[in-house]
């Protein structure tokens, strides 16, 4: 089993947090028992209990006020040795983080993978901006391809329908007994009727923008190679706008770019937006884009898309224009200039156009430099990436 270097588990006393909605830290309960581990979960709602173990489960009922002295108590009376959770910015997550810190105990970060599709992250002590990841390019300047082989992944075999599944059950869960935790606060909404109408209105616009979007590929994306910048837009609410960038809204990221592209860009370049997917029943920034384009008189230049193919947009752009998406780095994968205006782990000179002003990338775009990216990778996956899915296969779980 590859868990990126967690050191020898048996015999250790582990403490699993709040994990990915479904089964995944369940699996990976039974994993870490096998294996000769003592585990322990601590769950916040009925949505974490019914995807635990009974026999180890212990259920937080009390305040948020109340979070740091249970934690701690609860660290020293179960001796534990490392703690897991999934993302590190969400109120539970992050105190225990911080308490843990204080008592030399051992946190590993399970988030998204930054390399997808088949990989999902694991970090010790943070992930993303929290990430201890090397951000100089000497350090990746002096590794050696030979000494990190080209690594192979498996097909993860995710799968839509059981994330959809898994999520219908936690919040179903969560709401029917939301009485037997009721100081619980979720990180977003947690009405289950709501998350339920999202999700019938992500499948209607999915099947909308088959019908509406064809041909765009064609139109905007490869008729227009190399003459448009692409700006993929990310959840509305994620983390990494909230607490790593400086915008804390994704409309505050879309003004600058377009009143920036109106004012600085050469006339005969287009802008081309993408919604991320999980927004899709959730968000709709189209009209919004229209507005501001039109009130900086460049609304013939700017388009907004939903479900294009996105290596084909990346494979095209002029240059790729992010906050911090992990987009940015598949961007670079395809030999695409990006530039990031919040906080990113991969914003390396070299990789990116780091230190360089909006106003100015849309006429002077660095291509990354393909060794270097290639040197990351390797460095990367090794350090932080494990093959597998949250809703898919786990091969790295596997002897």
């Amino acid at each position: 089993m590859k868990l990126n270097k967690i050191g020898e588990i048996k015999h250790k006393n582990i403490l699993l947090l709040q994990g990915p909605m479904g089964s995944f830290f369940k699996r990976l309960d039974k994993v870490f028992r096998e294996k000769g581990a003592t585990t322990y979960r601590i769950g916040f709602n009925a949505g974490d209990a019914f995807f635990s173990y009974r026999d180890n489960y212990t259920p937080y009922k009390d305040t948020r006020k109340n979070w740091v002295s249970f934690i701690e108590a609860f660290l020293h009376q179960k001796k534990i040795d490392q703690i897991y959770l999934f993302g590190d910015c969400r109120f539970y997550q992050s105190q225990a983080i911080q308490v843990a810190k204080a008592l030399g105990i051992d946190v590993f970060v399970f988030e998204e993978g930054y390399l997808r599709p088949n990989y999902i992250t694991l970090e010790k002590f943070g992930v993303n901006h929290f990430s201890v990841m090397r951000r100089d390019r000497a350090f990746y300047d002096q590794l050696d391809l030979n000494h990190f082989p080209d690594p192979s992944s498996e097909d993860a075999h995710f799968s839509a329908y059981k994330m959809i599944f898994s999520a219908i059950v936690y919040y179903f869960m969560g709401n029917v007994l939301y009485f037997l935790y009721p100081h619980y606060q979720h990180h977003r909404g947690f009405s289950g009727f709501r998350e339920a109408f999202f999700g019938i209105r992500n499948l209607y616009r999915k099947q909308k923008y088959k019908i509406t979007e064809r041909g765009l590929l064609k139109s905007l994306v490869l008729e227009r190679k190399k003459q448009y910048f692409f700006v993929p837009l990310q959840t509305h609410n994620d983390f990494q706008i909230l607490q790593h960038s400086g915008y804390r809204s994704l409309e505050k990221f879309i003004i600058e770019v377009i009143e920036s592209f109106a004012k600085q860009a050469n006339q005969d370049d287009y802008l081309l937006f993408k919604h991320h997917p999980v927004d899709r029943g959730r968000m709709e920034y189209s009209a919004f884009i229209n507005r501001q384009a039109s009130k900086y008189g460049v609304e013939h230049r700017v388009n907004v898309v939903h479900d294009l193919y996105l290596p084909t947009c990346l494979q095209n752009a002029k240059g790729t224009i992010t906050i911090n998406s992990t987009v940015g780095l598949s961007s670079i994968y395809h030999g695409t200039p990006v530039l990031t205006l919040g906080y990113a782990l991969y914003d390396i000179e070299g990789l990116t156009n780091k230190g360089v002003k909006l106003d100015d990338f849309w006429h002077s775009q660095a291509k990354p430099d393909s060794v270097l990216f290639e040197k990351y990778r390797r460095y990367l996956i090794q350090n932080t990436q494990l093959n597998g899915s949250f809703y898919g296969k786990m091969p790295d779980f596997e002897d």
